[in-house]
């Protein structure tokens, strides 16, 4: 269709155009990319089998949706990937505030103009991204902000009377006609804006200072909410949840390897900081595991949530911390470092929330556990498993490496030292060598010195080593050795 054409009413009813409610739009394009065999929701991974098929029928029902789940979840994305579900471009009565379907107009405004001009009629077309319209739900959202009022500087300029329909300002729902409208964090909306939804989503009547005006407004509703906010900050009310035809739970990423690949789809990055850092496979992995361990912490509030932003601006600052340490030592390229992980301890701490025993023991020491533990867990992964009672008789596989640090007095690796010097620090463990041939034979050698200095840190969590933060960067030793040394 030709829509630059159609300029007025009597040209778009000689172009055959139907028009249909947005629910109707929304389920016929669904249909359509099904029968297509076409991926509905693009970028959003690990929902496949879960919250997506959900949604889906939820659109096939003409539902309003509630997307119910803690915060980082993506529930706000899906709801924005809604538009392209809509068709293109619909026609308007042009001039219209509240996207008057010419062949339905609902407004005192373009009911008399039609009346007046009949096919003549100015018609507008609108895109189906400008037809997507959003609120936070906050507890000073008022009534004339949502649905509307009466507007006295109208009247005054109209030279109307306040008995006038026309004085009326409408409030964003109405001017959100014929589009999908988002309400995040519906709990926080005060009880008594929530009531003023209910008869918007059945029965399409809105009562502005007195005047009740029957506007069939044609909205699909989209509303966000968290768990947690049903008894903490306020919560949905009973009627109010009623009227929401489908509700659906979201969640985090069940599997490390799908959360890598949201942060590295998400993570801002700059092009070069990405030639200058190479980054390990595995320390991705260690990354997002940190998060699972998060979700696990007994020291985290697991009713707020682990935001999938922490590992995303975790990863950046981790990209910015080898960045940072390359430049300082004139380094053109440079390998990410075990070490470098102290720089995502500022994302994790502003992205938690820690309950009382957490407070206790101080948010960077929380998020320095997570990465300990989250190495502890993925060791078993590499290498072999390190018991905490050993047979007399049992041969350690770690053993060499363990007697190399007993008669060393000390290993230090600095934060900033060059490439260089960290390589040929750690190719002086020769144990280290052996036991990454032997147990990780197809080993990248681009990841090999990542992997020698995620054994050390292993050794010193399964407690084979002991590790200590020096101003300038860590320092090993083996656990008695030193004492006995000094003796």
């Amino acid at each position: 269709m030709n829509i630059e054409a159609i300029k007025t009413f009597g040209d778009l009813k000689k172009s055959g155009y139907q028009s249909k409610s947005i629910k109707d739009e929304l389920r016929d394009n669904l249909r359509n990319r099904i029968t297509a065999k076409e991926d509905t929701f693009t970028g959003i991974h690990g929902y496949e089998n879960t919250v997506i098929p959900e949604l889906e029928r939820a659109i096939l029902s003409r539902h309003n949706i509630n997307l119910l789940g803690l915060r980082g979840q993506a529930k706000t994305r899906l709801a924005r990937q809604m538009v392209q579900l809509l068709d293109e471009w619909i026609p308007v009565v042009k001039g219209s505030e509240i996207n008057d379907d010419p062949f339905h107009p609902i407004s005192r405004y373009a009911s008399d103009i039609l009346q007046e001009k009949a096919d003549d009629t100015p018609i507008s077309w609108i895109h189906r991204s400008e037809r997507f319209a959003e609120k936070l739900a906050t507890p000073d959202v008022t009534v004339a902000d949502i649905i509307g009022d009466v507007d006295p500087i109208k009247a005054a300029n109209l030279k109307l009377s306040y008995a006038d329909d026309r004085v009326i300002h409408f409030g964003m729902i109405p001017r959100a006609n014929r589009s999908i409208f988002v309400i995040n964090e519906l709990p926080d909306l005060q009880s008594r804006i929530q009531v003023a939804l209910f008869n918007i989503l059945q029965e399409g009547d809105i009562q502005i200072r007195g005047f009740k005006l029957r506007l069939p407004l044609d909205i699909q509703f989209v509303f966000t909410a968290n768990p947690e906010d049903y008894t903490n900050r306020g919560s949905i009310v009973t009627p109010l949840k009623d009227r929401i035809g489908s509700q659906i739970l979201t969640h985090y990423p069940e599997t490390v390897e799908i959360a890598k690949i949201i942060t590295q789809q998400e993570a801002k990055l700059d092009a070069r900081q990405q030639d200058l850092v190479y980054v390990p496979e595995i320390a991705k992995t260690l990354l997002e595991q940190i998060g699972f361990e998060a979700r696990d912490s007994e020291f985290i509030d697991h009713k707020s949530g682990i935001s999938a932003r922490m590992s995303i601006t975790a990863y950046e600052n981790l990209l910015s911390t080898a960045e940072h340490r390359a430049l300082r030592s004139n380094d053109e390229k440079t390998t990410l470092r075990l070490s470098d992980f102290v720089g995502v301890i500022p994302a994790i701490t502003g992205k938690v929330e820690l309950v009382y025993e957490g407070e206790q023991e101080g948010a960077s020491s929380v998020a320095n556990s997570l990465i300990s533990e989250a190495i502890k867990t993925l060791f078993p992964d590499y290498f072999p498993a390190i018991e905490k009672l050993e047979k007399e008789d049992y041969e350690s596989p770690y053993q060499d490496l363990i007697n190399w640090f007993f008669e060393e007095s000390g290993f230090e690796l600095l934060d900033d030292v060059s490439d260089k010097n960290y390589i040929s620090q750690l190719d002086a463990i020769a144990p280290l060598d052996d036991l990454i041939k032997k147990y990780q034979p197809d080993l990248d050698k681009t990841d090999n010195y990542f992997m020698k200095e995620f054994v050390l840190w292993g050794l010193v969590e399964y407690k084979k080593l002991s590790k200590h933060r020096l101003s300038e960067g860590f320092q090993f030793n083996d656990l008695y050795g030193s004492y006995i040394s000094g003796l």
